[in-house]
């Protein structure tokens, strides 16, 4: 009779992660409502100088975490819906249509998901440079959107070669164009895939930070991630912790909301990919 699970090492290894993780928020929630002094003598959780809400008012304001956590949501609500909007009618094909060049066409988006940011900002910069886009919100919309679309295309041929023909075949009989079946039927029915992607993609856009640094160079252009570090560099002169543990809870809770919220449709939407219907 085994005693110890094969899997109970892998278990204890998830729970002391869970553990520093749970911790780790608990202590930044509390000195977000402390002051610099309580922070820096290790008294987060004991409040000597009472509780400061006004944190994040200031952290709101003077900081300019509210430029940052806009611009973060325009880019990701903006980047999702195209990279979807592009990536679905590909994927659709892809996955229902045989035809020459298409196993190259997905090979190339497999491609594309390996290529690092770091490889191609150069050529990206400089053709910005030459359209008069830098220093603008409308190049980090237009690299949001597209570098999300090797992946999304990828994540929902799945989806859509798991689908039933007979939908396309009943659709057919009744006059409707290849187009109008995607529209109407086939994408409805790809929902979980389209949601649980969608999800990924606002909160992939939401946390990035290497071409946000490059392309929002200035403060009104920038995401939560150079923002915060912004917020960080002007701590050595002004000191003021506690506003900055209350930036980074500001920054931190819509991707928290939804993992909370949205948690069952994330894990619906990966399981159901692999489920043949």
């Amino acid at each position: 009779m085994k005693i110890v699970n094969e899997k109970t090492p892998g278990y204890i290894l998830l729970s002391l992660w869970v553990l520093f993780t749970i911790v780790t928020l608990i202590w930044i929630a509390f000195a977000s409502l402390s002051t610099s002094r309580a922070i820096m003598q290790g008294k987060v959780f004991t409040f000597p100088e009472g509780i400061h809400p006004e944190n994040f008012a200031r952290a709101w304001g003077a900081n300019n975490i509210s430029v940052f956590f806009f611009n973060s949501a325009l880019y990701s609500v903006v980047g999702t819906f195209f990279s979807i909007l592009i990536s679905a009618p590909a994927a659709y094909v892809l996955a229902r249509y045989t035809f020459i060049g298409d196993k190259a066409i997905k090979s190339g988006f497999i491609m594309a998901m390996s290529l690092p940011s770091i490889m191609i900002v150069l050529p990206l910069f400089s053709l910005a440079t030459q359209l008069h886009l830098t220093g603008t919100k409308i190049i980090l919309l237009i690299l949001y959107s597209c570098m999300a679309v090797p992946f999304t295309t990828i994540f929902l041929i799945t989806f859509f070669a798991n689908l039933s023909k007979t939908y396309e075949e009943a659709a057919a009989i009744d006059g409707y164009s290849p187009m109008r079946t995607f529209w109407t039927i086939m994408l409805p029915l790809a929902q979980p895939g389209i949601v649980t992607v969608g999800i990924f993609n606002f909160m992939n856009i939401w946390n990035e930070y290497f071409m946000s640094l490059v392309f929002g160079s200035s403060s009104k252009n920038m995401s939560v991630g150079p923002g915060l570090k912004s917020v960080l560099a002007s701590m050595q002169y002004t000191g003021d912790w506690g506003g900055l543990f209350a930036a980074v809870l500001i920054v931190f809770l819509p991707t928290f909301l939804i993992y909370v919220f949205l948690s069952e449709k994330i894990i619906a939407g990966v399981t159901g990919g692999g489920i043949k219907g």
